[in-house]
């Protein structure tokens, strides 16, 4: 009954108005290196399907033993044939490829400028509609964020959007000019090919690595639980644990994680491009610590769903800022050029001053103001300011003008620990604000009166 259990599943999403997209891992298989067994296409046409070396040992791109030899006709139609499969008859929306490089590599590793995989599936009629998205680099050191073949349909995973804002949150020196690129959909990466900002699939956290509670209450991984003496995982988690290693009952501390989670959903929330959360995320799913807990089926790699309970304000202040996302057309603008408003640049970056960011290396403080005419032309104009401060103590914020007509309205603030969230957002006359220390405060303009 599975067949018919995941059909059914997948036409009850659709029905919901939820996508569907498949992880799939096409990069190697469990045979492992010389040393593993032989399952399946060790036996079948071992030279075929993997990537081996002069001497006929397996190439590791992977970091899993082999890889496979993706670009070989035979591979290459056994690839196109199980997502035909997908798409055809389960009816999946897209398909996200782990370690998806591997899948432009040669036989011998070197990547290829124009891989005849890729190609086939950006042009597979079968597979028009569907989405197709690449974990843009491998264990093989192969790293093509911003430069994957797209052929005009791939999406990516923004790695150096991730590796940003987690720099930036934590206040490290000399992000704000790289925050300003990736906040409007990284066009230093994707205009000069063509692409959109929603190529861009920013996101903080992910399966792999830390989740969000534990980018804010570790610096460093814990993966004892795996049985590899803490050497497995990632060691470039650019995390802070906010002044104590792990679980605490430090009261500052607790509200400083918190705020640094907020801080990071709401810059997430607010940036052009595709965001993307980490299940449980939204309500302080924790790890304990542990970055690759893959191998783990005990409460480390569970999902504790009392935490939507407990940890309830986190949750409605994702859900606040999800709604306020699918408000703000200027927010989801698919152009990096535009369109303008008549009123405002599409995006702009301030700093304390408006019109006049700070990008030398000690700044802590960036503002963005995004904009965009209303679909119905009678609505107006559509206009969101963002203003985030990552420096251990408040700043001063003049406000940018608004149009004649306009004025701002609170609503959302991290440094408000009693209401991050404006219930009923309120006309804001003042011409600045105080930015509390590692915060970020949300404002909208709507018509006056």
């Amino acid at each position: 009954m599975q067949v018919d259990e995941f059909k059914q599943l997948v036409k009850s999403f659709h029905k919901a108005g939820i996508e569907v997209i498949l992880d799939v891992v096409f990069n190697h298989t469990a045979e492992g290196n010389e040393r593993g067994p032989t399952l399946s296409f060790k036996g079948l046409d071992n030279k075929t399907y993997y990537m081996l070396t002069p001497e006929g040992y397996y190439f590791n791109f992977s970091g899993t033993g082999n890889t496979l030899n993706c670009n070989n006709p035979i591979v290459r139609g056994l690839v196109l044939d199980c997502l035909r499969y997908w798409a055809s008859e389960y009816h999946i929306d897209g398909f996200r490829f782990d370690l998806a490089t591997i899948l432009g590599r040669d036989p011998w590793g070197s990547p290829l400028s124009n891989p005849p995989l890729l190609e086939s599936l950006a042009f597979d009629p079968i597979l028009s509609s569907c989405k197709l998205i690449a974990e843009a680099w491998d264990a093989g050191g192969l790293y093509q964020v911003g430069t994957f073949p797209a052929f005009g349909r791939w999406a990516e995973w923004n790695g150096k959007y991730r590796d940003c804002l987690r720099r930036y949150l934590k206040g490290d020196a000399g992000m704000v000019g790289q925050m300003a690129q990736r906040v409007q959909g990284s066009p230093d990466l994707y205009r000069p090919s063509g692409r959109s900002p929603a190529t861009s699939v920013n996101f903080i956290t992910c399966h792999d690595g830390f989740t969000l509670a534990d980018l804010v209450s570790y610096n460093d991984k814990h993966n004892e639980a795996n049985g590899e003496g803490n050497r497995d995982g990632g060691d470039d988690n650019y995390s802070w644990n906010c002044g104590a290693e792990g679980w605490t009952d430090n009261a500052d501390i607790q509200r400083l994680r918190q705020r640094q989670a907020m801080n990071a959903l709401a810059i997430l929330l607010t940036s052009r491009g595709t965001p993307m959360l980490l299940m449980g995320d939204e309500f302080g799913r924790s790890q304990h610590g542990n970055n690759n807990a893959y191998c783990l089926d005990s409460p480390i790699s569970w999902v504790d769903w009392n935490l939507a309970e407990s940890n309830g304000a986190l949750q409605s202040f994702v859900r606040a800022l999800i709604h306020f996302r699918h408000r703000h057309p200027a927010l989801r603008v698919n152009r990096f050029e535009g369109p303008p408003s008549a009123l405002l640049p599409c995006s702009s970056f301030h700093g304390s001053t408006p019109w006049n960011p700070d990008w030398s290396d000690e700044s802590r403080q960036l503002g963005w103001l995004m904009s965009a005419d209303h679909a119905a032309p009678s609505a107006g104009v559509d206009i969101v300011y963002v203003a985030t401060n990552m420096a251990h103590y408040a700043t001063w914020f003049e406000l940018p003008g608004c149009p004649e007509g306009y004025e701002w309205q609170l609503c959302f603030n991290t440094g408000d620990p009693h209401s991050p969230v404006a219930e009923n957002p309120t006309p804001f006359s003042d011409s600045g604000l105080l930015v509390g220390e590692r915060s970020v405060v949300i404002l909208q303009a709507l018509p006056s009166g």
